[in-house]
């Protein structure tokens, strides 16, 4: 679908002094590729370390030094582009970019322009409502990064650490395809899901690995594009769309106080909540692109291409439509489950041979809520998925009722061990003999008359009843069995 025909919902509108208005958003996405070194030498792409202690000659741009392309990020880069459903160019150019800026010793940046790595592909969102949207993706390129100045380090220099310097990014720069602060923030959130799936970036924003460019205009519903400004450097989501809601709403007030958008780029203060400029847009001819005369273009075979597709791992989406069709879950349930490979692969490991909806509700509720409790990741969670499926199977046995393997859980999350043998030791096991059931039912009806008329006016009291019999029983008694004799004793 062509990128301007779009129109958004009319809940996404923003509401003018002179009438609705439509905020149009593209993303560029610059995504360090997970890798030991770095995209033109084997310096390490380690974050952090001392100040330029991660730096080669290359890096450092001594004289005579020559760029020697990294075969593997070349390969993560065919990897996230297959995994965004991308054309794959087996032909490509690295450019030379001409700015000139401390933090690049160069005095220029390596990239791709016209002919890059990655041709277009695309990412589906599902946003909160259940709407899907499919937002394009026209190019994804690899480029080194510059290095980082320092500015608080002395009151009257500027420091540049380049650490960061000639790092590998690819940049995936997006179509004017979204209509809200909502999606573009269900797109970058699902973009970083992809690639952590892939292995091909970890999408620590906080640490600078994954940062988005924002472009933001705005236009009469169905109206042609307005001018564009450049929010950039933005690495939080939730700053995105913080951004994204100031920029739209101060074009719209400018415009329609008769004024003009001068295309520009942008800086988002986070303090104040709002963007400030910070230069005039530059354009592509401002940089001065020519082919990088010290690399050849680059080829690459269609069987390595291919073989790199063949070794894909199955991705969000399609894992969160086999998670419906094979445990029986919920759509969110699955969702919330896909979000993290490594949260997905934990639930299969105790979902396998066992009740799929169980599974999910004891991973998604009893696990996560306490991992979210405790600060902890399902990587560094004291409860492993046999301990989990132990409970499981407790539970699904028949041995142990939902309210004991709360308990059970808790002794597992503090000491370990096996549930089966805590249940046994513990004599935590549920009571199913009904006669013994029924001789705690039978005193609690004696002890309680007045409650007894009231619950066969007002069968919802049964609940009262239940918890006295549970209390009885140190909660140990089959609920199931707890109402059904209940139910009988009382004639409800």
């Amino acid at each position: 679908m062509d990128s301007a025909k779009r129109v958004a919902d009319k809940k996404d509108w923003i509401k003018g002094a002179s009438g609705d208005w439509e905020v149009i958003i593209g993303l560029e996405v610059h995504a360090q590729v997970l890798s030991k070194a770095k995209l033109f030498s084997g310096a390490s792409a380690e974050f952090g370390g001392e100040p330029n202690d991660h730096v080669s000659t290359v890096d450092a741009a001594m004289p005579g030094m020559l760029p020697v392309i990294n075969k593997f990020c070349v390969e993560q880069a065919v990897r996230t582009g297959l995994g965004l459903k991308a054309k794959i160019n087996n032909y490509s150019v690295f450019d030379r970019k001409n700015y000139f800026y401390p933090d690049l010793p160069q005095g220029y940046q390596i990239s791709q322009y016209k002919q890059p790595v990655v041709g277009e592909g695309q990412v589906m969102i599902d946003l909160d409502d259940g709407k899907t949207v499919t937002v394009g993706i026209e190019r994804l390129h690899l480029e080194q990064d510059a290095g980082k100045s320092l500015h608080d380090q002395h009151p009257n220099m500027s420091f540049v650490d380049l650490n960061r310097s000639g790092c590998a990014l690819m940049e995936i720069v997006s179509r004017p395809d979204m209509r809200s602060a909502d999606e573009a923030k269900a797109y970058v959130t699902k973009l970083r899901q992809i690639m952590r799936y892939l292995g091909t970036c970890d999408g620590n924003m906080e640490q600078g690995s994954m940062r988005a460019d924002v472009n933001v205009s705005v236009r009469r519903p169905g109206g042609d594009f307005g001018t564009r400004c450049e929010i950039k450097n933005v690495n939080s989501i939730r700053f995105m769309g913080q951004a994204i809601e100031y920029e739209a709403r101060r074009q719209i007030g400018i415009l329609e106080d008769g004024g003009s958008i001068d295309q520009e780029t942008r800086l988002f203060d986070a303090r104040k909540g709002e963007t400030r400029s910070m230069r005039s847009k530059e354009e592509a001819h401002d940089y001065r692109y020519f082919p990088d005369p010290d690399l050849l273009p680059l080829e690459l075979e269609q069987g390595w291409v291919d073989g790199i597709a063949k070794a894909l791992p199955e991705l969000p989406d399609e894992k969160r439509a086999r998670f419906v069709k094979d445990y029986g879950l919920s759509a969110y349930d699955a969702t919330v489950l896909v979000s993290e490979r490594a949260s997905a692969d934990y639930f299969e490991a105790v979902a396998k041979g066992r009740d799929g909806k169980l599974a999910a509700n004891w991973v998604i509720n009893e696990l996560f809520g306490r991992l979210n409790k405790e600060g902890k990741s399902v990587e560094t969670s004291p409860v492993s998925a046999a301990q989990i499926g132990g409970i499981v199977d407790l539970i699904a046995a028949g041995t142990i009722s939902g309210k004991i393997a709360k308990d059970v859980f808790e002794i597992v999350w503090t000491e370990g061990g096996n549930p089966a043998e805590i249940v046994e030791k513990r004599g935590l096991k549920q009571v199913t003999d009904t006669g013994a059931i029924e001789k705690a039912v039978d005193e609690i009806i004696a002890s309680n008359p007045d409650k007894v008329e009231a619950v066969r006016a007002k069968p919802n009291m049964l609940g009262w009843f239940v918890g006295q019999v549970m209390k009885t029983t140190g909660g140990k008694a089959n609920p199931q069995a707890v109402n059904d004799i209940l139910k009988a004793k009382l004639g409800i």
